[in-house]
């Protein structure tokens, strides 16, 4: 997990200094097409079973939906202070709660719906809606995350059926033409040392996502996600020492919000599965049952 922290985190500065050569449109291409090239030689490497999938027009879907998030994502890194766009794109646990309530009919508790609300006050205490310091650009931060958790959604509706590598494949697939569409109208060929910050976005992106669900199936979400945390220092850092950006007060303050009251979701949602489990096999123990 800190592998794919500093790998995003990383990432994330890779796309500031594309976005000072190119349009974000066609950084959010080239993020793809060379993503995908690192990620052919372990996917389709001799011995591995074909990445067959009866799911096209969902992973369609999942991709243009990702795409839009993306888009947003890159823009908010490109024109935002840092510290600021990193901070709101931990807002999506929260939209991913209510979405799965809405779209997964799951069952969420009282104490989970007050660590969301809880979350969205650190969403208002970063982007200080109706104050002089409100910009409109941090909307668009905000809307990479909520469109970020709709594809949560999906994909975990796509894993019940395939097989993780496939769903990363196959979004693949779909993302290159998709961003290329876009790319074109405002295309800017680049040059010199932009094509290392336009490779580097998609080399660190991809092995940021193999090491994060690596990461998963290893560890349990709440012991993890502290872990993830660990982006907002890097970055805020970094931007810090290369562009003299100030972290904002209100900034810390609403990460913080923001950051605990993921952890306390991803705590909750690893004590519901452990009792879960431990009630099946409980209930497979008995006999006759």
């Amino acid at each position: 997990m800190l592998g794919s922290t500093l790998s995003f985190g990383f990432m994330a500065l890779a796309i500031r200094y594309a976005t000072a050569y190119v349009p974000t449109q066609e950084v959010a291409f080239f993020r793809n097409a060379f993503g995908l090239l690192a990620l052919l030689p372990m996917l389709l490497r001799p011995g591995r079973a074909p990445l067959k999938t009866q799911q096209l027009p969902r992973y369609f879907m999942r991709s243009a939906i990702g795409l839009a998030s993306m888009l947003c994502a890159f823009w908010a890194l490109g024109h935002l202070p840092m510290a600021q766009a990193v901070s709101l794109s931990y807002s999506t646990p929260l939209f991913v709660t209510i979405a799965a309530v809405l779209w997964l009919g799951e069952t969420v508790r009282v104490r989970r719906w007050a660590a969301v609300i809880i979350g969205f006050i650190g969403v208002l205490v970063i982007v200080r809606p109706g104050t002089g310091s409100f910009s409109a650009g941090s909307l668009v931060a905000v809307a990479a995350a909520v469109l970020s958790s709709v594809v949560a959604i999906q994909i975990k509706q796509l894993t019940r059926v395939d097989s993780a590598d496939t769903v990363v494949f196959y979004t693949y697939v779909f993302w290159v033409p998709l961003s290329l569409i876009p790319a074109l109208f405002v295309w800017q060929w680049p040059s010199g040392i932009a094509w290392l910050w336009l490779a580097l976005t998609g080399v660190l992106g991809t092995l940021g996502q193999l090491l994060w669900t690596r990461a998963l199936r290893l560890g349990e979400v709440s012991a993890l996600t502290p872990i993830s945390f660990m982006q907002l220092p890097l970055v805020s850092v970094m931007a810090w020492l290369l562009f003299d950006e100030v972290l904002d007060r209100w900034t810390v303050i609403g990460a913080l919000i923001i950051l605990g009251s993921n952890a306390y979701i991803a705590h909750r949602e690893a004590v519901l599965a452990r009792r879960a489990k431990s009630e099946a096999a409980s209930a497979a123990a008995k006999p006759g049952e």
